[in-house]
């Protein structure tokens, strides 16, 4: 389908603590980085694509694309990087109306994924839409209005809204299903064994 522009937001702020430390973006997988099997699939559905990041930016700049901080302090989670493109599309972007997140840990992200979302929301009348596999929901990877930021940031700095299912929650967001087999398409990245078992995945499938 035809769908809106739409802004990419990779999310990639947190604090990799269950891999101690160090960016899981660029953990290796089927040969390549992570990152870079988000950004070849995310590239090519999005009219742009901005990295969320913390701390230094520098070690994102040979990616080419623009790193955004969070504007909420103490590392807020993935709201807070879903606020940073929302802002970031109204300043830079305001012909965008919509921002797609997702998180710059999985590997395996649908090539039809904003077209799919586009598609539930439309057919439903809803205000966002997430994604599904496997009857599980994955908030995060999500169709987000630029429209809705200023309840997102009253939400945060001021309701302490940290889970994002809880506040897209109150939106009732249309949802688009995927299978989980033969791979998940929404397998994230948290753990060395995690990681060990992306690889191989991709061996398996290296379709995927």
């Amino acid at each position: 389908m035809a769908y809106p522009q739409t802004l990419g937001v990779v999310l990639a702020g947190g604090l990799a603590r269950r891999m101690r430390g160090g960016d899981k973006a660029r953990i290796l997988v089927g040969g390549t980085t992570i990152l870079v099997r988000v950004l070849d699939r995310l590239r090519l559905q999005c009219d742009r694509v901005i990295l969320n990041a913390n701390s230094d930016p520098a070690r994102f700049t040979d990616t080419g694309l623009t790193i955004v901080a969070d504007s909420v302090p103490d590392y807020a989670g993935p709201l807070a990087g879903i606020l940073a493109g929302l802002d970031w599309a109204m300043k830079h972007t305001p012909d965008i109306e919509w921002v797609v997140s997702v998180p710059g840990d999985c590997p395996f992200l649908p090539r039809d994924l904003v077209a799919r979302l586009h598609q539930a929301r439309a057919d439903t009348g809803a205000d966002l839409a997430c994604a599904s596999s496997g009857q599980r929901r994955h908030p995060v990877v999500a169709l987000w209005p630029v429209a809705l930021r200023e309840d997102l940031r009253r939400a945060l700095t001021g309701e302490g809204v940290r889970k994002v299912e809880e506040w897209a929650a109150r939106y009732t967001p249309a949802v688009a299903e995927w299978p989980a087999s033969p791979i998940d398409p929404f397998f994230n990245v948290n753990t060395p064994d995690q990681a060990a078992e992306a690889e191989r995945m991709a061996a398996l499938h290296p379709e995927a």
